[in-house]
């Protein structure tokens, strides 16, 4: 297996700067916005862009909550190890809210399916935004599209984008894996 990086700790945190800068851009004070994290892995993502905007950008009104996809997804039972389920924290409506999924890698799309069936369980929202950190773009199964992108990949079937964060692995790093 090789491994190569794609991003490095310093051009993970200027990715992160622009994307707050995006939805400050699109939702101003965030009144009427929430943050989604798709657990398990855009948790981290969502947790770190809300940080941004309260500590260094300032927005007072950020509201995040982390979405378990796990009992929605299509592969749910298809699985030979059974997949392990993660909580959801959602503790703020959603009714008429304008919401932003917020997931590391867009893949196949399947994730965010998943999402998009989960999160009526928490009310209606007005409007359903998509920011992922790595768009591979030519992989999709479903025309599910990001509104907001950290870098845009063109990675074959084969190889796999691994996300490492500094709250499991010590440091941020993304790379392209090959078997």
């Amino acid at each position: 297996m090789s491994r190569k990086i794609l991003l490095t700790s310093k051009e993970i945190e200027i990715i992160l700067h622009r994307l707050a800068c995006q939805l400050i851009e699109n939702h101003n004070d965030f009144s009427n916005t929430v943050l989604i994290g798709l657990q398990p892995r855009g948790s981290y993502l969502a947790k770190r862009l809300a940080d941004l905007l309260q500590n260094t950008y300032q927005i007072n009104e950020v509201q995040l909550g982390l979405l378990d996809i796990t009992f929605y997804r299509d592969d749910f039972r298809r699985r030979e190890e059974p997949l392990e389920a993660t909580t959801t924290e959602i503790d703020f409506l959603i009714e008429g809210k304008q919401v932003v999924f917020i997931d590391d890698v867009l893949f196949s799309g399947r994730s965010v399916r998943s999402a998009l069936t989960a999160i009526q369980s928490y009310g209606r929202p007005e409007n359903i935004e998509l920011l992922v950190l790595i768009d591979r773009r030519f992989s999709r199964h479903l025309p599910i599209q990001p509104d907001y992108r950290g870098r845009q990949v063109d990675a074959i079937n084969q190889e796999k984008v691994v996300v490492h964060w500094r709250e499991t692995h010590e440091q941020d790093t993304i790379y392209i894996e090959t078997k």
